[in-house]
């Protein structure tokens, strides 16, 4: 499943890698230049919105090395992570509800008792 953004980055660094392979071929500063735009191509790889998505949620490695490039996989390593299970607690909404309606009745209470007992 891959996206459009996805796409436009891949045909990025093919192109970049065309460039490199291009540039090796000749001699001089672009045979140097040529690692440069491999390793730019390679990088270029790895900020695939879909891949940065997968290693912000965890389910993509993310300790390479640099300048290392990855062989890719024959097929999905691990499944789907179960989602955490709820704790079960109570809705803060009521718990603040029932907070605030515990303090008004108690702020009640005490006027009331204030009245009954007047400082002279």
């Amino acid at each position: 499943m891959t996206t459009r953004a996805d796409e436009i980055v891949e045909r990025g660094a093919d192109r970049l890698q065309e460039l490199s392979d291009r540039a090796a071929a000749g001699d001089g500063l672009k045979a140097k230049l040529a690692d440069e735009l491999a390793e730019d191509a390679a990088f270029l790889r790895k900020l695939k919105p879909s891949l940065m998505k997968a290693r912000a949620k965890g389910e993509a490695p993310t300790n390479e090395k640099p300048g290392e490039v990855p062989a890719a996989p024959g097929g999905p390593q691990l499944g789907k992570r179960p989602k955490p299970k709820a704790n079960g607690g109570p809705n803060p909404f009521v718990v603040a509800a029932a907070a605030l309606a515990v303090g008004i009745v108690l702020a009640k209470w005490i006027d009331w008792r204030g009245h009954a007992h007047p400082k002279r």
